[in-house]
Parts: structure tokens; C-alpha cells; sequence
């Protein structure tokens, strides 16, 4: 069974919702995915992998078409092939036993904004050097500053990342702030991913 779903011109989440909803109508097939620019091809292909499905990227044109194969053999868990595409080596996703933090701006704390910053670069080092790591690190808003060229807390990130942390941030937020150009680390995701680890994780810190 191939199901089609065309949602070039659709905005952050409503391609990968589109997609989630064919394939939770089939036991076994193909859904075709048709977008028409980088972020919703990126943000459909992480969903397909992380659910387990093999998902494959055609270019045609500035078009992505991707093709999501189901079938009975899927697992919860990533296998190690998906997990690197997706950059979750030596992970599974998020199934309720991880510490996800949300952080949706680039200084903790109200008050001084120097202290702000200062602050929030102690809590990345932090981060970098404490075990177990969490499972995912979400930038929102001026949050995304953090993960852009001309971050204090780069080094740091690459650090948690380099660890099989995944490091999450707002396409929409990246947009607004004109960086998505100038993302340093982690990948750019969209609401219904980041909404997909905050409700199944644990523990979700808010700073």
C-alpha cells in the first residue's frame, strides 16, 4: 500500500503531522512525503527514523520526496544505522527513563543581564561534565542564541553532543533571530519533535 501526501507550502509541524497520521492508518506500506525546503525535509526524515521506519530522500527540482517505509519488523529501539543518520549513536529515544531540558533563553535568571549570561554558561559547563547526561537539550526563542556562531557555550555543546546528547533547535526561532544560517551545533527541529521529548521524557528542567 502507497499512500501519498503532498505538503509543499505547509508550515512547521504540519508535514510531519501529515505523515504521522498516514502511517498510523496502515499496519504495513509506503508513505510519500512531498515538501518543498530543507527544514521540513530534515524535520520529516528525523521523525520517520527515530519511529523506526526506513525513510529515503529523492531531490527533484527544489523538491524533497521522501518515502517512508513500514513494516512489521520496526523496533522501538533506533538500530545503530538510524541512530547515526539521526545523530542518537549509541541511543534510544526518549521513552520516559531521561532528564530533557528546556531552555528557552540565553541567560538564567532574572535581574543582571551579565549575571544572566554568566549564569547560563556555568549551567552548560555543568551540564557537559555531569553523569548520566540528559537525553536531549531544546533551545527556544533567544535561547537559540546558544547554539549559533558566537556562543560562549559552543565548546560545551559540542562537548554533550559529541556524547550522544541530542541538541534541539526551534526552526521557527532560528527564523525569526536570522540564524539558521548560522546554527554551530545540533540540528534544527520543530514543535512537534520538541513536543514529542518534552511529553515523554521523565524530567523536564525548565531554565
Amino acid at each position: 500500500m502507497i499512500k501519498t501526501v503532498d505538503c509543499r507550502g505547509l508550515v512547521c509541524p504540519l508535514p510531519v503531522v501529515n505523515a504521522r497520521k498516514l502511517l498510523a492508518e496502515i499496519e504495513e506500506g509506503t508513505v510519500v512525503v512531498i515538501v518543498d525546503n530543507q527544514a521540513a525535509k530534515e524535520n520529516v526524515m528525523v521523525f520517520g527514523r527515530n519511529a523506526g521506519y526506513r525513510v529515503d530522500v529523492e531531490e527533484k527540482r527544489e523538491d524533497y520526496i521522501l518515502t517512508i517505509t513500514k513494516n512489521r519488523l520496526e523496533c522501538d529501539a533506533l538500530t545503530e544505522e538510524t541512530a547515526s543518520d539521526a545523530g542518537l549513536q549509541g541511543r534510544t529515544f526518549c521513552k520516559g527513563e531521561d532528564t530533557v531540558y528546556f531552555i528557552a533563553s540565553d541567560l538564567l535568571g532574572d535581574g543582571s543581564l551579565d549575571l544572566g549570561h554568566v549564569l547560563m554558561k556555568s549551567l552548560i559547563l555543568t551540564l557537559a561534565e555531569q553523569q548520566p547526561s540528559p537525553v536531549a537539550l531544546i533551545f527556544l526563542n533567544t535561547g537559540v542564541r546558544l547554539s549559533t556562531e558566537g556562543s560562549p557555550v559552543l565548546e560545551h555543546l559540542q562537548a554533550l553532543a559529541d556524547k550522544g546528547v541530542v541538541i534541539l533547535s526551534c526552526g521557527t526561532c532560528l527564523d525569526y533571530y536570522n540564524l539558521k544560517e548560522k546554527l554551530a551545533v545540533g540540528r534544527v527541529s520543530n514543535m512537534y519533535e520538541i513536543n514529542e521529548y518534552l511529553s515523554k521524557a521523565k524530567k523536564v528542567i525548565a531554565v
